[in-house]
């Protein structure tokens, strides 16, 4: 298992430490350089620049997405460590040498999920960590000696706080007190959610191949509120007015053909809709193949309690 140590903003961290916990965090990056750090599951560590330099909490990677800023404030709103888009723009500004100048500055984002934050007197330096030349942070595996330590460490704050833990939490936990590390997928938000489909489907509408990422949005099939996961698998991104007429019922997939139908209700209620029933018939979008296609439970419990012909 890798563990990856970033090095952290201390208003970011202040911002989020009594927002956040156990939920989603955006760990962006001002340049958009790649990260490529990690896997999935894998735990990323806060560590608060000099002349602090003491790991403060973490949480577990998602995936990592450039987006532009407006983008990106839309996507994860205050679990981006900011109050609002322009303390964002404020905060960007003192890490990067560029200032981003308008909504179409990229920024990486390193999406972690079951953020933990540690309380002061929990904090710990890392023995020997590089006081200098290490601008964004530092890998270890638990292959190696520190790496194994820092495992070690974490996995004893997080147990002290007893049992009632995330999966990812409780598989790092659980792998220390056996010796074996091993990898939970962790529970994400809604802001991963929302991340994690755009990516899925290539950032295009999985009916009209629409590319205009602003009019996107990702779309529970099962909604949260009905018992349906934050999942790729219960998502599609569709443009927003495809979106909400999929919520309210006046379209849907067949989950067996995965071709769109229309109600008639759009015709019977609002004597319009032609350019919605051109798209009757139209094949859903399978996501990239990394990502799984809708699950066919999902748009069968839709098809039944949503969706009225």
């Amino acid at each position: 298992m890798k563990i990856f140590v970033g090095i952290t903003d201390e208003r970011w961290f202040q911002f989020l430490r009594h927002r956040a916990e156990g939920s989603d965090v955006n760990f962006w990056r001002p340049s958009g350089q790649p990260f490529r750090a990690l896997q999935p599951g894998e735990p990323y560590l806060f560590q608060l620049h000099a002349p602090i330099r003491k790991i403060v909490g973490g949480g577990f990677f998602v995936g990592y997405f450039q987006m532009p800023v407006d983008v990106t404030w839309s996507q994860f709103e205050l679990a981006n460590g900011s109050k609002t888009l322009a303390d964002m723009r404020a905060l960007l500004a003192r890490h990067h040498q560029r200032a981003p100048r308008g909504p179409r500055h990229y920024i990486g984002s390193v999406l972690l999920s079951e953020a933990f934050f540690f309380e002061e007197r929990e904090w710990f330096a890392i023995p020997n960590f590089p006081a200098t030349g290490v601008q964004v942070g530092k890998g270890y595996s638990t292959e190696e000696s520190v790496g194994q330590w820092l495992w070690g460490e974490v996995a004893a704050r997080l147990a002290a706080r007893g049992a009632d833990r995330p999966p990812a939490q409780a598989a790092l936990v659980e792998g220390a007190r056996f010796g074996r590390p091993h990898l939970v997928a962790p529970r994400i938000g809604q802001g991963a959610f929302r991340a994690l489909i755009a990516d899925a489907y290539g950032r295009r509408c999985a009916i009209t191949g629409e590319r205009t990422l602003p009019a996107l949005e990702a779309a529970h099939i099962q909604p949260y509120a009905h018992g349906g996961p934050h999942a790729v698998d219960n998502g599609m991104l569709l443009r927003s007015d495809l979106h909400r007429l999929f919520d309210l019922g006046y379209l849907m997939v067949h989950p067996d053909t995965r071709r769109l139908e229309v109600s008639q209700r759009i015709r019977q209620e609002f004597e319009n809709g032609r350019d919605y029933y051109a798209l009757a018939g139209q094949l859903l979008a399978p996501p990239h193949p990394d990502f799984p296609a809708p699950r066919r439970e999902f748009l069968a419990w839709h098809a039944d309690a949503v969706f009225v012909g």
